[in-house]
């Protein structure tokens, strides 16, 4: 048995809800890179028409190009631009959107032990949606962050709090909840190919006997879900990141924002950013998974020990 061994009493709503929210914040701090080498990725040739946004004339080019464009015309610290959003983004939507999961699966199942893929399908739909509600004014100044460069010109925000009174200003309360259907969109799809393709990868393994519950299983179904999500999730990512990031009046809807797309850069314009963005949920998957199985057992062994010493 690799790492903490599974606890006798399975862990409570409030461990999980408080697991899922650390777990996150940890692989946040970890792929924070990646996602804003994504970000940039998406956004590039977003001003532009299809010819302009060629490769010719492209400022990123790659992962590794982009991470390191970044890091010689903005400075190291460019990488993790939004990462205070971020953070407040993750305890807030991964508590909510993995952490409530479980509960939400059981109301549905009515307490069955086996719940069917249907089941599971509608409690990742439940808590994304249900998470986007609560955290989407932290996802837009996330993306704000990460879009904005630091090299040359004046910067839109200056800090965090500056940027949510800078919205509210300026475009209003809707500003901080700009994009929240495709957003709500995306996380119902992530969520259900996300923690759907995790459950179901380690029911397999463990059912065929072919992993014990423990790190190794929760790498390999990690990694698993990671992949699936990104080829499902990309394009509702892509026009998520845009229509965010937009200026006011810029795109009418996220429908027309995805139109806009496609007519001026083509179909290949809904995968931009896709390697990282596979770098970035595949790494991350792995980190979250991981340390919340491992969080999730290391608090329930605490809570026994204390209540064993009473």
């Amino acid at each position: 048995m690799v790492g903490f061994k599974p606890t006798d009493v399975p862990p409570t709503a409030t461990v999980k809800f408080l697991g899922a929210g650390t777990a996150a914040c940890i692989a946040d701090l970890i792929t924070f890179p990646l996602d804003t080498a994504k970000v940039r990725l998406q956004i590039q040739g977003e001003s532009q028409g299809a010819i302009r946004a060629s490769s010719t004339t492209a400022q990123y080019r790659g992962v590794m190009g982009t991470i390191l464009t970044m890091v010689k015309t903005e400075g190291p610290g460019s990488l993790y631009n939004g990462l205070v959003a971020g953070l407040q983004r993750q305890m807030s939507f991964a508590s909510v959107r993995i952490g409530l999961y479980d509960s939400v699966k059981q109301f549905y199942t009515k307490g069955a032990e086996h719940a069917s893929i249907g089941s599971r399908l509608l409690a990742g739909c439940t808590t994304g949606a249900l998470a986007v509600a609560v955290a989407q004014p932290t996802d837009v100044v996330k993306v704000r962050f990460q879009a904005q460069a630091r090299g040359g010109g004046s910067r839109r925000y200056q800090g965090t709090v500056d940027a949510y009174k800078t919205i509210a200003r300026e475009e209003g309360l809707r500003g901080l909840w700009r994009g929240t259907s495709p957003n709500i969109a995306r996380n119902a799809i992530v969520n259900c190919a996300e923690l759907v393709t995790y459950d179901l990868i380690k029911d397999a393994l463990l059912k065929a006997h072919l992993m014990t519950d423990d790190l190794p299983c929760h790498f390999i179904s990690a990694f698993g879900a990671g992949f699936c999500t990104t080829i499902i999730a990309s394009p509702v990512d892509v026009v998520k990141t845009r229509y965010m990031n937009s200026a006011a009046g810029q795109y009418a809807s996220a429908g027309h924002c995805a139109l806009t797309m496609l007519r001026k850069e083509g179909p290949q314009a809904f995968y931009k950013g896709f390697m990282p963005s596979f770098l970035r949920l595949g790494s991350w998957n792995i980190v979250m998974f991981v340390t919340y199985e491992q969080l999730k057992r290391a608090l329930m062994a605490a809570r026994t020990s204390r209540e064993v010493s009473f």
